[in-house]
């Protein structure tokens, strides 16, 4: 085996200056149905190692990465012609999809990808279901992986129809922050130099975390969202003026996986608030003058304006995200990853 198959992933809890990245990526390996995570940026700002740094927690490991000149088949599957050949037999070829059961699938350039082929990715990512009917063969199988797609917003957008479908968006930039720029660069290179002994001092952080993430998945199950979380869910949505109610249905999702791996007993508007923003950075347009609304300034009701960030104050900053802790701590107190509140709420 080459060196370059034994090299092991950079560590999740080693990332820096990625926080929203990492919370959205964190939020759909909880709960693989809220869509996927679509992530647009400049290059050099380090997606694919996120993404390949999620996959190695995760229970089966798998990281799959879909070319941009892959057929249908290759992705969904189809006839295994050497067994039609050879014994006359209908099977099944898996793809990638098969593939990327229990881990991440990630697509490099995902607005340059055919539109079928997105299409296909995001009814996989939500359902978590695939099935072929094609050339004498009718099958399904599981298929539970994290979607993730990178873009460069230089070299094209996706559809409106098909952006909506990713449930969660996050917008990287380059860091401009000299001492930022200096722990990135440090981490890449002592990585580099001994990736073996790098992910060792940080074994003991990604194990915490990989049980962090286990624990949230089965937990999902045993929250439910009150009233007052749907009402919120519904006002920022409203309030961002996005089309349909695929928002909605995410923006729960999201917020349930996060009072999960916080430990929460309950999911609360406050959960909704944190994850809004991601949820809402690919859906979000300008508020529609009403026909009916007031023409004179003193009949004018306020602003209806979609919320600033800072009207639902956040009791962390994406600052709080930054490198993990070098020294070993107990799973539920792992820090620098998703904020933990003092109390469970």
């Amino acid at each position: 085996m080459s060196a370059a198959a034994t090299r092991p992933a950079f560590p999740f809890t080693a990332l820096v200056g990625q926080a929203p990245l990492q919370r959205a990526l964190l939020l759909a390996a909880i709960d693989p149905a809220i869509g996927g995570v679509l992530v647009s940026g400049p290059r050099g700002t380090a997606k694919s190692t996120a993404a390949r740094a999620l996959a190695a927690l995760l229970p089966e490991g798998a990281f799959v990465t879909l070319p941009l000149g892959a057929s249908e088949d290759k992705l969904i599957g189809t006839l295994d012609l050497e067994a039609a050949l050879r014994e006359s037999a209908v099977r099944f070829a898996p793809g990638l999809l098969a593939r990327a059961h229990g881990g991440v699938l990630y697509v490099d350039e995902v607005n340059l990808l055919p539109d079928a082929l997105v299409d296909v990715l995001l009814d996989a990512a939500a359902s978590g279901v695939n099935t072929v009917e094609r050339d004498g063969v009718s099958h399904t199988h599981d298929a539970h992986f994290v979607l993730v797609g990178t873009m460069n917003p230089e070299e094209g957008e996706l559809r409106p129809q098909l952006l909506d479908r990713f449930g969660l968006m996050v917008e990287l930039g380059t860091p401009y922050d000299v001492a930022e720029r200096q722990r990135i660069v440090k981490a890449r290179l002592a990585f580099d130099a001994d990736p073996q002994a790098f992910c060792a001092a940080r074994e003991a952080e990604q194990r915490a975390l990989a049980q962090r993430i286990a624990a949230a998945r089965d937990a999902l199950d045993k929250l439910d969202w009150s009233d007052a979380v749907h009402e919120r869910a519904a006002q920022r949505c409203i309030e961002a003026a996005v089309d349909g109610l695929r928002a909605d249905l995410v923006m729960l999702r999201a917020a349930r996986a996060l009072a999960a791996f916080e430990g929460a007993q309950a999911v609360s508007p406050q959960h909704v608030d944190e994850v809004a923003n991601c949820v809402l950075a690919h859906r979000r347009h300008a508020m529609p003058q009403r026909s009916d609304a007031p023409s004179s300034p003193e009949q004018r009701p306020p602003s209806s304006a979609p919320m600033s960030e800072d009207k639902h104050t956040e009791t962390t900053s994406d600052a709080d995200w930054g490198e993990m802790p070098p020294e070993p701590v107990a799973a539920k107190a792992v820090k620098g990853v998703i904020p933990l509140p003092a109390k469970k709420r």
